[in-house]
Order: C-alpha cells, then sequence, then structure tokens
C-alpha cells in the first residue's frame, strides 16, 4: 500500500494488593474527539456506575434468573454467619451463668445447652453449603455466559467502525481489551458480585442483632464502619489515579514487545537488543516509579482499617467489620466498572453511516466515478493526499492506477472499499499545525453515492489482493474458502466449494506448490500465514479474491513477492480473470500494466497522464513513458524483436522450476528445536529466587519482622477476647477496672497491628515491584537473545511470547511479594494460636489439631485444586477465542474487505459457547468444594464448642483456658486455610519461575574464545560459502547439499531465481540467524563463527522484504552521540525519504506508529533502506529491498545503492532484475544450487535461464 492513516487484572482481585501487582485496566488511548460523525462528536467518557450497570442489558433471560438466585442465596447466605453469633452469644450467656455456681445439676443442664447449640449449628452449616453452592455456581455461570455475551458485541460493534478508529487505537488497545480487560470484568460480575451482596447481607444482618442487643454498642458499630468508609474513601481517588498510570505504563511495554517480537529479525540485523531492551525498561521502572508511591498509601489503608478492626469492641460489629474489610469492596467497585466503561467506549462509539441499496437498484457493472474527491487522512488532517480528484473507472475494463509513493493510488482503493469516509471525522479536529483539510466529493458506482449502497453488498461484489496479505491461522484450504463468503456459494456443498478452491488456485499459480505438501490444501499456514514465503502468501491470497469471482478485482500491488516466472502466469492469470471485469491494478512493475486499457498516473493526488500504454509511452518525457525506459532491461539487438507479448510458454516452462520451497515455506514436521526445559521444584525455584535477590535482603528482613508481628496479632486478639469475655464474671469495680484495662490492652494490640501490616505490605509490595521489575526486564532480553528457530515454533507465537513476559514475572511478586508477607502472616499466626491453645488447654487443642485443623487444610486444598483447574480451564479456552479475536482484529481490513464480520462472530460465539459448557461441567465440582471450604468452619465449631462444653461441665477446663483454647484453635483453622489459599499460586510461581530461568540459560551464546575484534575490511569483505549443507532446525527438508559461493571484496553481487531456491536462506545464514549444519562461511578468510555475533553484525546491514519499523519516531532512535545530523540527513537523501520526512509537521519526530501503521509500504522501505545506510556496515545486505518502491524512487535509491556499495560487498536478493543489470556479478539459484553466475552481460550472451527472465520482464519501450 501507499498511503494509510497516520494515526493509528490480574483476576480483578478485590483486594488492594492486586492494584499494585497486576495492573491491568489500561487508559483508553482512543481520541474520541476524533471519532465523530458530521457535525455531533462524541467525546470518551469517564468510567461510571451506570456503566457497570449497563452491562446487564447483554444478558439473557435465563441469566437474569441466575442471578436472581444468585443474589437471593448471596443474601441469605450472609445472614447465616450473624446467626452463627446469636448462638454463641446464647452459649457465652449460658457459660457466664454455669461460672458463678457450682453442682452437677449445673454442670448437667450445661451439657444439654452446649448439646442443643451444637445441633443448631450443624443445622447452620447444612443451610450455608445449599446457599454457598447455589449462589456461588450460579453466579459463576452466569457471570462467564454474560462475559461472553459481552465480548462477542465489542467484537461485533468494533468490526463495525471504520479503519480509522482501530488505526487511531494504541497498539494492542482492541486486543488488551478483549482479553485481559475483560477477565477484570467477568470476575466483577460473577463471584465478587455475589461476595457483595454476602458481605453487605452480613453487616446488615450484625447491625440488626447489635441494635436488638444494645442500641448504644450499634453505635459504636456504625462509627468505626464510618472511619472505615471515609478512609477507603479519601485515599482511594489517589491509589486509583497512580494504578491507571502503572497500567498505562505496563501498556507501553506490551507494546514495545509487541512490537519487538514481530521483527525479531531486524531487530538482530541491526544489533538493536540492547536499545530496544533499554526502551521497554523505561516503561518497566516507570510502572515500578509509580507503584513505589502507591505502596504507602496501600500500606496506610490496611493499617488504618486493621487498627479500627482490633480496636472495635463487641463481637457483632468485629466480625462483621472484619468480613467487610475481607471484600475490600470499594476497591473492587472501582475496577470493575473501569473495565466496563472500556468495553463501552467501542460499543458506543457512533457507527458510520450505511446505506441500504443494493442489486437490483444498484448495478455493480457501471462504472465507477471519483468526483472532485479531496482527502486527508484523519490521523494527519492537515495533509492533503488527494486533491480535487476526478477519475473515472470504467465498467468491464482494466484501469491501472500508477506514480510515486504518496501520490494517492492506495487511498483510492481505500476509499471505494469505504474504509474511510469523505464525511467523517474531519470536522472538529484541532487545528495544531495549520489549516484542516476539509474532506469532501463524491464516489459513485453508476447514479448512487456508495454512501447510499449497502456496504457489505458493496464489498462483496470486490476481490482484493493487498501488497501485504493477511492469512487467517488455519488451512490454506479455508483462507482461499473465506473468498466464497459474502457470495452466492458461501452456502454450496462442500465437494463444491473444494471444487472453486482447487480452481482458483490452478489459476493463481498456487497449486503448484500446494501439490508438493504433505497435507496439500489441508496445510496449517500459521499466524498470518507465517509458515508461507511472501510469494506463496500472495499466491493464496489471490486464489482468495479470484475465487469468489466478484464483479470489481482490485490488486494492490498483487504480484509484488511473486518471482519472475510466478508473476509472468500468475499475471496471465489476473488477466484471464479482469476479462469482463471491472479491475484496478496498483503497481509498480509497469510490465504487469501495459495491457491496461488505461493507465491513469497520479502525481500529488491528481491525475497528470491518462491514456494506453502505446498513447502514454509515445508522449515525448512523458511521465509513465520516463518511468517505463527506467525499467527496460536491455537484451541487445534482442530487445527490439521481443516484447512480452512474443515471450512464449515454452520459454517459460524452461525457466528454472522452482523446488520444494524449502527456503521460505515453513512446514513444521520435523522435531522442533526448543530451549532446554527443566523442571524445577517449588523449593528450588524458591531457593534459587531468593539467592539472586541478594539486593532486596534488607527488605525480606524486615517483611520477615513486620510479619511476625502482624501474625500475632490475630492469636493475641483471640486471647485478648477470652480474657474480655472472662470479665463478665466480675462485679462492681472490679468489674470496672478489669475492662478498662482489657479495653486498653485491646488499644495497644490496635496500634500494634497497625504499625504491623503498615510495615509488612509497606515492604513486600516494594519487594514484589523490586523483584518483578527485574525479571521481567531480564526475560525480555533474554527473549530477544533467543536463537531465530526459537521464533519459529508455533508455541512460541508472538502473542504468547508476550503474554508470558508480561505475566510470569508478576508470578515471582507472589512468591517474593505481597502474596507471600500474606502466607508468612498466616504461618505465624498459626503457630502463635496452636502453642497458646496448647498452653491454656492441651486437650482441646489436641482435638483442633487433629480435627479442625485437617478439615480446614483438606477443603482448602481441595477447593484451591479445583479452582486452580477451573481457572486453567478458562484461561486456556478464553485465549484460545482472545487468540483469534486477535488475530482477527490485527487483520481488520482483510476482514472488511472480505466481508467475514459475520463468520468471524459466529466463529467466535462458537468457541465461546464451547467455553460455557467445558465451564458448567468444571463449575458443579468446584462451586461445591468452595462453599464446602467456606462452611466447613461452622461445624468445627460445633465441635470445639461441645468437646469444650464438656471439658467445662467435667471441671477439666476453666473457662477462661476454655475461650482461650476455643479462640486460638479457630485463629488457627482459619490462617491455615489462608495459607493453603496460595497453593495454587505456588504451582503457577514455579512454572513461571522455570520458564524465566530457562529463558535465560539457553540464551545464543558465541563459541568459547570468540573473537570480538575483527581485521579491517577497508574497501570491502570476502563471502565464501565453503561446502555448505544447511536445513532449517524446524524442517525436514535440506535447504542446501554442498553449496560453494564466493563473493569477492566489493563486489555488488545479486542473487536471483525463482520462489524457493533458497537465495533468503543465503542473507539468513550471513546473518547468522542459523548455522550451517556443515561447511563454513567465512568472512575475510574468518569464519564466521569465531566472532562474536554481536561483533559481527555491527560489520552488516539488512533491508528485509517486509521492513519492520518499530514505535517510535521517524529519527530511528538513532544515538545522536554516534550519528551527527549531517549523517542522518543524508542517509535519508540517500534514500529519497528526506523530503518527505521534512515536509511533515513534526520532522524526524513524527511517530511512525505501530510497525510503521502510520506510513505506506514505499515510505516504509526506504526508512528501512536509510537505517541501514546510517549503520555504515562492511556488508549491505538488500533482500528485495526496493519492491515496495514506485519506479521513480526505485531508481533513485537504486542509484544511491550503488554508490554506498563503492567500499563494500553488497549482496541483493531480487525478483525485479531491472534492480541487478549493473551488479558485479550475478548468482542464479535453482534447486539449492547455482545454475549460472556472470555479469549481466556475460548471462544474456549465454542465452540461459537468466536471459529467459530478463526476456519475461522486458517492456517494449
Amino acid at each position: 500500500m501507499d498511503e494509510k492513516s497516520m494515526g493509528q487484572q490480574q483476576d480483578g482481585q478485590t483486594s488492594l494488593t492486586s492494584s499494585i501487582v497486576s495492573p491491568s485496566v489500561a487508559a483508553d488511548p482512543l481520541d474520541y474527539q476524533s471519532i465523530q460523525d458530521g457535525s455531533q462528536g462524541q467525546t470518551e467518557q469517564k468510567p461510571q456506575l451506570k456503566d457497570y450497570f449497563r452491562v446487564f442489558s447483554y444478558a439473557a433471560k435465563i441469566d437474569i434468573f441466575a442471578y436472581a438466585v444468585g443474589i437471593i442465596s448471596s443474601i441469605a447466605t450472609g445472614v447465616t454467619l450473624p446467626l452463627m453469633n446469636v448462638v454463641f452469644g446464647s452459649f457465652v450467656g449460658n457459660l457466664s451463668g454455669f461460672s458463678q455456681s457450682s453442682g452437677d445439676g449445673d454442670a448437667g443442664r450445661l451439657k444439654h445447652q452446649v448439646d442443643k447449640l451444637s445441633l443448631y449449628m450443624f443445622f447452620l452449616f447444612i443451610a450455608r453449603l445449599v446457599l454457598n453452592y447455589a449462589n456461588k455456581f450460579t453466579f459463576r455461570m452466569a457471570g462467564i455466559r454474560l462475559s461472553s455475551s459481552i465480548r462477542l458485541h465489542y467484537l461485533q460493534k468494533l468490526f463495525g467502525q471504520s479503519v480509522h478508529v482501530l488505526d487511531s487505537m494504541s497498539p494492542g488497545y482492541a486486543i488488551n481489551t478483549i482479553t485481559s480487560t475483560s477477565n477484570t470484568l467477568q470476575l466483577g460480575i460473577s463471584e465478587k458480585l455475589g461476595v457483595f451482596f454476602e458481605y453487605n447481607a452480613t453487616i446488615i444482618a450484625a447491625l440488626v442483632v447489635a441494635f436488638h442487643a444494645n442500641w448504644k454498642l450499634s453505635l459504636v458499630v456504625i462509627s468505626v464502619v464510618t472511619f472505615i468508609i471515609l478512609t477507603v474513601a479519601i485515599l482511594m481517588p489517589f491509589t486509583a489515579k497512580i494504578n491507571n498510570q502503572m497500567s498505562q505504563a505496563d501498556a507501553n511495554a506490551s507494546s514495545i514487545a509487541s512490537d519487538a517480537l514481530a521483527g525479531v529479525r531486524m531487530i538482530a540485523a541491526c544489533g538493536a537488543e540492547n536499545r530496544i531492551t533499554q526502551k521497554y525498561a523505561l516503561f518497566v521502572n516507570e510502572m515500578k516509579r509509580h507503584g513505589n508511591k502507591m505502596t504507602p498509601l496501600i500500606a496506610l489503608q490496611f493499617a488504618l482499617t486493621f487498627f479500627a478492626v482490633f480496636g472495635c469492641f463487641g463481637l457483632a460489629f468485629w466480625f462483621g467489620t472484619k468480613l467487610y474489610l475481607e471484600g475490600h469492596l470499594d476497591n473492587f467497585g472501582t475496577i470493575t466498572v473501569a473495565a466496563a466503561r472500556q468495553f463501552l467506549n467501542i460499543i458506543d462509539a457512533p457507527q458510520p453511516n450505511q446505506g441500504r441499496l443494493k442489486s437490483p437498484e444498484v448495478n455493480p457493472e457501471k462504472d465507477i466515478f471519483l468526483k472532485q474527491v479531496t482527502f486527508a487522512y484523519p490521523g494527519r488532517p492537515h495533509i492533503k493526499i488527494l486533491d480535487s480528484l476526478d477519475l473515472r473507472i470504467e465498467a468491464g475494463k482494466t484501469t491501472a492506477i500508477v506514480g510515486p509513493s504518496g501520490s494517492g493510488k492506495s487511498t483510492i482503493i481505500g476509499l471505494i472499499e469505504q474504509w474511510y469516509s469523505l464525511s467523517e471525522f474531519t470536522n472538529s479536529m484541532p487545528e495544531e499545525h495549520g489549516s484542516l483539510i476539509k474532506s469532501s466529493g463524491n464516489i459513485s458506482i453508476g447514479d448512487h453515492s456508495l454512501s447510499e449502497v449497502d456496504l457489505k453488498w458493496w464489498r462483496s461484489q470486490i476481490g482484493l489482493v493487498q501488497q501485504e496479505p493477511f492469512l487467517f491461522n488455519g488451512t490454506i484450504y479455508t483462507n482461499v474458502a473465506n473468498g466464497l463468503i459474502g457470495t452466492r456459494w458461501e452456502s454450496s456443498s462442500e465437494d463444491q466449494k473444494r471444487e472453486l478452491v482447487i480452481k482458483a488456485c490452478k489459476e493463481a499459480f498456487a497449486d503448484e506448490f500446494i501439490d508438493k505438501l504433505p497435507m496439500g490444501y489441508e496445510t496449517p499456514v500459521g499466524d498470518g500465514g507465517t509458515k508461507l514465503s511472501g510469494g506463496q502468501r500472495q499466491r493464496i491470497a489471490i486464489a482468495r479474491a479470484i475465487v469468489r469471482q466478484p464483479n470489481i478485482l482490485i490488486f494492490d500491488e498483487a504480484t509484488s513477492a511473486i518471482d519472475v516466472r510466478g508473476e509472468k502466469i500468475v499475471q496471465a492469470a489476473l488477466d484471464r480473470a479482469a476479462q469482463s471485469r471491472t479491475t484496478i491494478t496498483i503497481a509498480h512493475r509497469l510490465s504487469t500494466v501495459q495491457k491496461a486499457d488505461r493507465i491513469v498516473v497520479l502525481r500529488q493526488g491528481r491525475v497528470v497522464e491518462s491514456g494506453s500504454h502505446e498513447s502514454l509511452i509515445a508522449i515525448p518525457n512523458g511521465i509513465y513513458s520516463n518511468l517505463v525506459h527506467a525499467q527496460t532491461i536491455s537484451l541487445g539487438d534482442e530487445t527490439k524483436e521481443t516484447s512480452i507479448e512474443r515471450s512464449s510458454e515454452e520459454d517459460m516452462e524452461t525457466i528454472i522450476q522452482p523446488q520444494k520451497d524449502e527456503s521460505e515455506l515453513i512446514i513444521k514436521n520435523a522435531p522442533s528445536h526448543s530451549i532446554q526445559k527443566h523442571t524445577r521444584s517449588f523449593w528450588k525455584s524458591f531457593g534459587r529466587l531468593l539467592y539472586e535477590s541478594k539486593n532486596s535482603y534488607y527488605l525480606m528482613i524486615l517483611i520477615f519482622i513486620f510479619t511476625a508481628c502482624a501474625g500475632a496479632t490475630g492469636p493475641v486478639q483471640a486471647l485478648l477476647f477470652a480474657h474480655v469475655i472472662n470479665v463478665s464474671k466480675y462485679t462492681g469495680s472490679k468489674l470496672r477496672s478489669e475492662s478498662e484495662f482489657w479495653s486498653g490492652m485491646f488499644g495497644v494490640l490496635a496500634a500494634g497491628a497497625g504499625i504491623s501490616y503498615f510495615g509488612s505490605l509497606s515492604t513486600s509490595l516494594r519487594n514484589g515491584l523490586l523483584i518483578r521489575s527485574k525479571y521481567q526486564k531480564e526475560y525480555f532480553e533474554s527473549t530477544l537473545s533467543q536463537q531465530m528457530a526459537f521464533f519459529d515454533q508455533e508455541e512460541h507465537s508472538q502473542g504468547a511470547i508476550v503474554a508470558r513476559v508480561a505475566s510470569d514475572p508478576q508470578r515471582l511478586d507472589e512468591l517474593l511479594g505481597a502474596s507471600m508477607a500474606s502466607v508468612y502472616i498466616a504461618v505465624f499466626s498459626i503457630v502463635g494460636s496452636i502453642s497458646i491453645a496448647f498452653a491454656f488447654g492441651w486437650k482441646l487443642a489436641v482435638v483442633s489439631c487433629c480435627v479442625v485443623l485437617p478439615i480446614s487444610i483438606v477443603a482448602s486444598f481441595f477447593r484451591f485444586k479445583y479452582e486452580l483447574q477451573f481457572e486453567r480451564m478458562n484461561n486456556e479456552v478464553f485465549a484460545e477465542s482472545s487468540k483469534f479475536a486477535s488475530e482477527s482484529i490485527a487483520a481488520f481490513r482483510t476482514v472488511s474487505a472480505f466481508t467475514l464480520e459475520e463468520t468471524i462472530c459466529r466463529r467466535f460465539e462458537t468457541l465461546c459457547r464451547n467455553h460455557v459448557a467445558a465451564a458448567y461441567k468444571k463449575a458443579r465440582w468446584a462451586t461445591f468444594l468452595v462453599g464446602l471450604s467456606d462452611s466447613a468452619t461452622i461445624p468445627c465449631q460445633a465441635l470445639l464448642l461441645y468437646y469444650g462444653g464438656r471439658l467445662l461441665a467435667n471441671a477439666e477446663l476453666t473457662v477462661l483456658n476454655f475461650f482461650v483454647s476455643f479462640m486460638v484453635a479457630l485463629n488457627a483453622g482459619e490462617a491455615a486455610g489462608q495459607s493453603l489459599s496460595y497453593g495454587p499460586s505456588a504451582a503457577q510461581v514455579t512454572t513461571a519461575s522455570n520458564r524465566i530461568l530457562d529463558m535465560r540459560e539457553s540464551r545464543f551464546l558465541d563459541k568459547a574464545g570468540a573473537n570480538e575484534e575483527i581485521p579491517g575490511s577497508d574497501g570491502g569483505v570476502r563471502i565464501e560459502f565453503q561446502d555448505i549443507h544447511f536445513k532449517y532446525p524446524t524442517r525436514d527438508v535440506p535447504v542446501f547439499e554442498g553449496l560453494n559461493l564466493t563473493i569477492e571484496s566489493g563486489q555488488f553481487a545479486a542473487l536471483v531465481g525463482a520462489s524457493g531456491c533458497g537465495k533468503t536462506s543465503i542473507i539468513s545464514l550471513l546473518e547468522r540467524f542459523y548455522d550451517p549444519t556443515e561447511g563454513k562461511i567465512l568472512y575475510n578468510g574468518i569464519d564466521i563463527t569465531e566472532l562474536t555475533v554481536k561483533a559481527y553484525r555491527k560489520q552488516l546491514s539488512l533491508v528485509a522484504q517486509e521492513s519492520s519499523l518499530f514505535h517510535e519516531n521517524i529519527l530511528l532512535g538513532v544515538d545522536p552521540s554516534t550519528v551527527s545530523d549531517e549523517q542522518l540527513h543524508q542517509a535519508c537523501r540517500d534514500a529519497s525519504i528526506h523530503d518527505f520526512i521534512v515536509s511533515l509537521p513534526d520532522g524526524f519526530s513524527t511517530p511512525v506508529g505501530s510497525r510503521g501503521v502510520s506510513l505506506s509500504g514505499g515510505q516504509k522501505q526506504r526508512i528501512s533502506i536509510a537505517r541501514a545506510l546510517i549503520r555504515r556496515p562492511k556488508i549491505l545486505l538488500l533482500d528485495e529491498a526496493t519492491s515496495s518502491l514506485d519506479p521513480e524512487n526505485e531508481k533513485l535509491v537504486q542509484e544511491a545503492l550503488e554508490r554506498a556499495s563503492k567500499g563494500r560487498t553488497m549482496v541483493v536478493v531480487a525478483h525485479k532484475l531491472s534492480t541487478v543489470r549493473n551488479a558485479d556479478v550475478i548468482f542464479v539459484f535453482g534447486d539449492g544450487k547455482i545454475l549460472e553466475k556472470g555479469s549481466h552481460t556475460e548471462l544474456l550472451e549465454r542465452n540461459g535461464v537468466y536471459w529467459r527472465m530478463c526476456k519475461s520482464q522486458a517492456l517494449d519501450a
């Protein structure tokens, strides 16, 4: 393409800790001021509570019913705990009466009362278990179903937007929304919602009980709750703001990682690993800096709330507020509402106006008119792309559009496809750099404006082949069959579809390589078609366009990536397909358009020449005529007699037959080349990471001290509470003095709890951030240091690696950060509780250790085991649907061009539906165990009451000792369950740490003793391939078997041949992306494996066929200390990109967008060339470097490259033979061997393979 728009939680845990550990709700990057329809603009909205409630409008009736059942059962579940308080209060009353008298009668009555109360508690256990199961199952299933529904609705609305909306988003925004943000939202509309109702019901019921018992005590409860709410309300805005900044920094880091892994070969070639890693580290450090700001706020909030809990006197208040604090409901609401708003931003965004006209009102076989069309992209509204353009595209004829990069060729395609509108998005843009360009004019088919035509129907009439085609991660057959969607064959039988697909592939010359594949048409193509070469992807895309037999064909550089023989045959197929169809062709290779009925030459958005090839070539010094002459290949006398029309099929059949498509076809049947994996236990991983964290030992010591103090608060609180109950036996002044003393002790405990929790959280959170940021940077750096074979494997796809780089270091935080601090607190609490229990009543302590603790442990173990399995299944299935959605969003233009929106949404809906079905089976058991574990403390309390009551009745325990033992035993059981809640995290942490350590240990290392000093190579480098044997690590087909090749110092060497003959493999071997299995590659006589990779690659520069630009400015990330301004400007002049850059409002500071989305194909390629030249390499490698350039710029760049080649060795892979005719030596490859070599003139004189290749590309000038 030539132009594009310049624009382009953790599990929602409700704890404040999760906010700092895993920020997942990123700031909305959409510029909604630019998303406008006419005069009515819709600006970005801030998260509001109503957004959360709107989510439930997408629920089905069965979901509403499930929510109703869940709410009722949650409220009832919450009420059971205050009822427990009533039962416990009754027992305390009976016990107080017993303590004031003695006798067998009293002992009997006590036993009777204890038996009755224990039975009540058992009934409460049954009720709570049933209600717990009901509320957790219904909320979980309703939440999953509703989450699937809103994901689907989001995807549908997203595909209804104009291309501009996606271009204006920051990289990965839409993908992040449909993955991590949707997971946060799902938790907020499922179990956490049930917890909200349950805990609020508990608090309200506790207040009712308290008011009934003593209204004064109830006022105290209300005052403390008010204090807690005010604390949260004051601190929350600050933590939310900082959390948002953390999220943005985290998203920016993920964007850098995504771009880097997409262009990992170019990063290696440029030696840019350190620069990219440093840029990544900037955002990681920024995230850590914001996190450190939030740490004291979170610690203060916990300290104040725990101070309030332990400072509150009264059982009802203590128990109710404890539940309230454990839920952290306010934070849960804030995060979930933000997640909901992130979805609704797209759902509420205005949809482009769509017409309703279709056949028969609109005849697609009519002429297409562009009348007075003026257009500027929404992302750069001050730069005019089309300037009052008038153009008629005649029906049933072929119209070719040629011209320099940036002249508006691909913009015309975008407007015809209706990716952009002439009436949207530009009316209210801010005037930052000058006057705005107001898009205007009209595009029509026959007498109907395209704005009146039904959009899907219109696109179904068009077959599009883009310059950089996108294939979906499926088979070759399904990708071609996608072209049938929206046509009359969409519902045809499978046999008929397969027949049409095979026919289209034959016409597109794709069957030649498909038939040689082991799986034929069922061969997977990989993410984006990465398992196929560029030429093979192009042919599949052509077949996809042809198979729909459209009325209108659009070819945007459709043959740019195809070799000489393929181009000739495919062009013939395109010519046949274009017969009697309206065809629009954009091309830089003028040999492909000379048969067009009309050729339109554009310059600066206007038509400057128009006519047939013969009429335009006859214009003296005409623009088209000069472009043709620039591409003419001289064949001596033969040129005057031979043109393309006269080149026979027999000639073409004798041109090199493409071999097994080994060099670029990546069909992975061979054993996988993978990193060495080690299985380390949790303790081994823990010890390894602990040893490597020496810099934070001081924090760990402080964590240990503070968590020990915090762990002691539980058993001390139980001890104090037992003493408070025991005070009831006193009267008069003794009662007053005792109550004042123990109330004062509660105050001391409250102060101690506040200080210890503040210290433990502030130190552990800071330590977690330190560990996470350290390993996140190291993990990313290790990933970029892997061998290229690592990235060839399916399990190491770009999306998977980016997710792991972000999530695995977060897991380490759970090992050495705040989560582990919680485990320490629980362990200290267990030890303290058991010690106190044995000291005050060993018999009850034995029952506690032998019964209560095992029950708590077993219940928690099975609960979290099934929870882990459910979460793993949840992540895997939603990961599949999210991956599918992400791929579809990345291919937005392809999706819209082939009207695949409904098909993709149906597939996404099917994936979600399958997930819901699988989740239903898992949730039945998981939620039951969750309910059982949550209710298990009640029968434990009943058992302790029953046995303790008998010990009291038999005078084996005093009342004080009983209460101390009872309270600390319950505290120990609760702490044991809490510590086990991190068991699944330990398993995930072990897996994550193993991956991080394995990645580090598998980094590419230079051979021992490799030389960093490379001898001077003024005048170029002599390159020798000596008896090279090579095959790709993930393939079983040899590429070279005994290849010998020599390129002399300072030579301009060209590699030509059919697709799959091994040309690109030569580049890969020279760059040391791979090493040969046998043989040597010599650099001025030195084996390149004897040199360090870093030092060696500094001598090389690579310009690949598919340019890889990163999300930075046009300055190319150049270090000002190493390159002067003059060198930078000269490199850009040599690449013919300087004038374009300085014409931009921000010049060299203009951001290029993720992967260069803000630039046209030609502009990206020229920037890549400038990036290569500025490195001043000894060896310059060009792999189809000028394939995306128009003839005018191609000639200028070619001349600049030839000038730049002086004093250096240049190796060029090319399909356009006109670009290599001045080469010192040309190597003609075929079947992994050198068939011919020599200069252009020498090879022509042989009348061999090269001569026939030139003949097929020669223009009749």
